[in-house]
């Protein structure tokens, strides 16, 4: 098993790696940096392409742009809990689409990708909505043991002890399997694009 690095650890390499560069793998690192950097914009929808935005940088360069934007992509490649995240994951995923529009597998890997991070949204959502109606119905049996209207009292199930510790086995569980497979997909992609 690979051993993981702490963040010093990898600091150090890098310094290392600097002490020993050449020029041009220096100039590589920085172009990897500013490939990176510039998706921020793209992501955040303040650009309507990663094309326009590696037409910014002299063409000598594009290559290694594009590969620094391909992994900042993929990093932002998650399983999303609201609309903001899903609106971002689509937005990496139009990324990934357009640096590789020559590539017809990625497109495919993509689409199954975005496929299972929309399942995963529902999925998740439904497993809430059921646990919440769980927790509901057990209170108000409590409730009506004790000689108490249900009706009368109005509360949310969700802000319950038991739904919080019971939600959060749930979600953890559902992370790890959506979230493997999104590893997976990474790890394809990551692998596609040398990076």
């Amino acid at each position: 098993m690979a051993e993981i690095k702490s963040t010093m650890d990898l600091v150090m390499e890098r310094a290392a790696r600097m002490g020993m560069a050449t020029p041009e793998e220096m100039r590589q690192e920085e172009n990897t940096k500013k490939g990176m950097q510039s998706t921020v914009d793209f992501l955040n929808g303040s650009k309507p392409s990663l094309g326009e935005i590696l037409g910014e940088f002299p063409a000598a360069d594009h290559e290694v742009i594009a590969k620094g934007m391909l992994r900042s992509l993929v990093r932002n490649l998650f399983l999303p809990r609201d609309e903001e995240g899903i609106e971002r994951l689509q937005r990496a995923i139009a990324g990934i689409v357009e640096l590789n529009a020559a590539t017809p597998d990625v497109g495919a890997l993509c689409q199954e990708l975005q496929t299972i991070a929309l399942q995963y949204g529902q999925h998740r959502q439904q497993l809430r909505d059921q646990l919440a109606q769980q927790v509901r119905m057990q209170i108000e049996q409590v409730m009506m043991s004790k000689g108490m209207q249900p009706d009368s009292i109005d509360f949310d199930p969700t802000t319950e002890p038991q739904f919080k510790e019971q939600w959060t086995k749930l979600e953890a569980d559902l992370d790890g399997q959506y979230g493997q497979a999104l590893q997976q997909f990474k790890a394809q992609l990551s692998a596609w694009f040398g990076i």
